[in-house]
């Protein structure tokens, strides 16, 4: 039997997410009572300019004091979709402290404090949902956090920035350069008037702590991930990927070392191979890829961002928290009881593409090869092209650690006949 009195939902943020929200709460609302089993009333909204017209929302429910609405005591669920680090925490764990369960899609204040806000959650017990704030509509942190619970997860590898992922399709596509295809993804509306953080990683970053968290059961912060932007990669890096029958992405990679006792957590561009699934990701387009010891290899892919995919993941949370609430229950809380060391990108073991400009002359190969030897950086492969007595040379290196390879082009810098080091890049997925 149905529950005939509403479950009230206080709406933090009423922009290109809030505002879906508030549409599909309002245009879906027999659906979402069925599914619950009780109706679900959009009891306030919290906003920052009252005058602005929002379709869909009565003039009565708006409000500029968010701190009053989430103090109301009636209010059983609040989603939290302003973004940013304040008012939003203090927001949250208010809402906690007055009887509210919270369902959120802010990735940077999760990555920053997200198990304080589990500790919060759980000492009044309630739910923290926040499916929304990795990948958009793509189903992730659920499967991760619930359907692989009983598997060993070894490696989460994707694309979870669809601005970047534009960008560098453009560029590898169309030939364009860096700054042509920002231009193309500002105009577009992927990319926000300031891109810094999508172009260089923040975005990303906050993601891939969230998801190394629940995937290892270990606290990961957006302090242990190590970030690189994208903002440097050419059109002749794309030539060089092509020559080795590879493309260029910006990852997110959470990996297991193989002793089982450490993780890492890393964004940068890396060179990955066309056979593999997230090499034909296009586009705004997020995927991520999951490597576990029971299921193998899992692919998830869809829209990553805009009002109407987040806001979908938004309302699968809110209908997940509702029925724990009608049924006086929370969902899973934070699981970081395997508590691993979180180590620095010196212990990353990749492949690497190094491009170098070099003096074309006699006994260059020789002195670049005696470098690699000495640091323990073994050479895959070495192409090398010359004229008037300047050269490129390339060498793709077999799997060796960041230190090393650190190590490696420092001593490289410092020999007379390397002019510079034109790119380092790492080669994943493989």
């Amino acid at each position: 039997m149905m529950r005939t009195r509403p479950l009230k939902v206080a709406l933090l943020g009423c922009g290109v997410v809030g505002s879906e929200v508030a549409r599909i709460m309002t245009t879906h609302a027999d659906d979402l009572a069925a599914r619950i089993g009780a109706p679900v009333e959009l009891a306030g909204v919290a906003v920052r300019r009252p005058d602005k017209v929002r379709e869909g929302v009565s003039r009565e429910l708006v409000t500029t004091d968010a701190t009053a609405l989430v103090k109301r005591g009636d209010i059983d669920v609040v989603v939290e979709v302003i973004g940013g680090i304040e008012p939003a925490r203090s927001l949250i764990t208010t809402a906690f402290e007055h009887g509210a369960s919270v369902v959120s899609a802010n990735k940077a204040l999760l990555a920053q404090d997200g198990a304080d806000l589990h500790a919060a959650a759980e000492s009044h017990g309630k739910d923290l949902y926040y499916e929304a704030a990795v990948a958009g509509a793509i189903p992730l942190i659920r499967p991760l956090r619930e359907s692989l619970a009983g598997d060993k997860v070894n490696r989460v590898l994707g694309i979870v920035n669809g601005t970047t992922n534009f960008i560098l399709d453009k560029m590898d596509s169309t030939g364009a350069g860096y700054q042509e295809a920002l231009d193309e993804a500002t105009a577009l509306g992927y990319a926000e008037a300031d891109p810094t953080a999508d172009v260089e990683g923040f975005d990303a970053a906050a993601k891939a702590a969230i998801l190394a968290g629940i995937a290892f059961h270990t606290r990961v912060r957006l302090d242990d991930v190590y970030r690189e932007g994208m903002t440097e990669v050419t059109a002749a890096d794309f030539a060089s990927a092509r020559e080795m029958g590879c493309t260029i992405k910006l990852l997110a990679i959470c990996e297991r070392a193989g002793d089982g006792r450490s993780v890492t957590a890393r964004v940068h561009p890396a060179m990955i191979p066309l056979t593999h699934p997230l090499a034909s990701v296009r586009g705004a387009y997020n995927a991520v890829f999951v490597e576990s010891d029971a299921s193998g290899q899992l692919m998830f892919y869809g829209p990553g961002a805009g009002g109407a995919p987040t806001a979908s993941a938004v309302l699968g949370d809110l209908v997940a928290v509702c029925r724990n609430r009608l049924s006086g229950t929370t969902g899973p809380g934070e699981s970081a009881y395997a508590d691993l060391t979180v180590s620095g990108m010196g212990d990353v073991v990749t492949r690497y593409h190094i491009s170098l400009d070099v003096a074309d002359k006699p006994g260059v190969l020789a002195q670049v090869a005696t470098v690699f030897a000495e640091h323990g950086v073994s050479i895959d492969t070495v192409r090398q092209q010359g004229k008037d007595g300047e050269a490129s040379l390339v060498v793709v290196t077999h799997r060796a650690s960041d230190a090393a390879l650190g190590g490696t082009v420092e001593a490289l810098r410092k020999l007379d006949t390397v002019r510079g080091v034109a790119s380092i890049m790492r080669v994943e997925g493989e």
